[in-house]
């Protein structure tokens, strides 16, 4: 009988576990932004680019922060260090922003559900300006790949391909594009 009672309760237990766990928002309801991780802040506070760039970098055009981590490895040049350093330093100062505003946007939202103040036409005043930041911020992500492209060699572009797993030696799909 204990035993029978003892497999009952585990039983129990592990279908409890279970079940909160096939829950995917439990806990999220005790976020400061309900909208966003504290990773998600801390990346969008950093100017990080969160795979707002995926369509980039699997396409064959290198991000400027990847290309500075690789540079040894790429063989870049004093000029073409420079210029990407440039680049990842106005990305950072063009994203940061656009990262804050988007925060503050997900926070107000927030507030107003939370407060119960949320109207059709509130809602859809943030949910554009939601989407009008966000479309900004994977536009300046995507804009400095872009830009990275043209400052390395076709031969670069395949060595960084092969660096990050996107190709091995002699599969020569990247394409280069100025």
């Amino acid at each position: 009988m204990f035993r029978l009672v003892l497999a009952a309760g585990l039983l129990a237990l592990s279908l409890g576990d279970a079940f909160a766990q096939s829950q995917p928002y439990a806990g999220m309801q005790t976020r400061a932004i309900k909208a966003l991780s504290e990773q998600q802040i801390g990346d969008l506070k950093a100017g990080r680019g969160m795979g707002l760039a995926l369509v980039a970098e699997l396409n064959g055009y290198p991000g400027p922060i990847h290309v500075l981590e690789l540079s040894d490895a790429l063989a870049l040049k004093a000029g073409q260090l420079a210029r990407v350093q440039a680049l990842v330093d106005n990305m950072k100062a063009e994203t940061k922003p656009l990262g804050e505003q988007l925060i503050a946007q997900e926070a107000e939202l927030d507030r107003q559900f939370s407060q119960k103040r949320v109207t059709r036409d509130t809602l859809m005043r943030a949910t554009a300006a939601i989407g009008e930041t966000q479309g900004a911020l994977r536009n300046a992500h995507l804009k400095y790949h872009l830009a990275t492209l043209d400052i390395l060699s076709p031969t670069q572009v395949q060595r960084y391909a092969e660096l990050r797993g996107y190709q091995s030696r002699g599969n020569e799909h990247m394409h280069h594009h100025r």
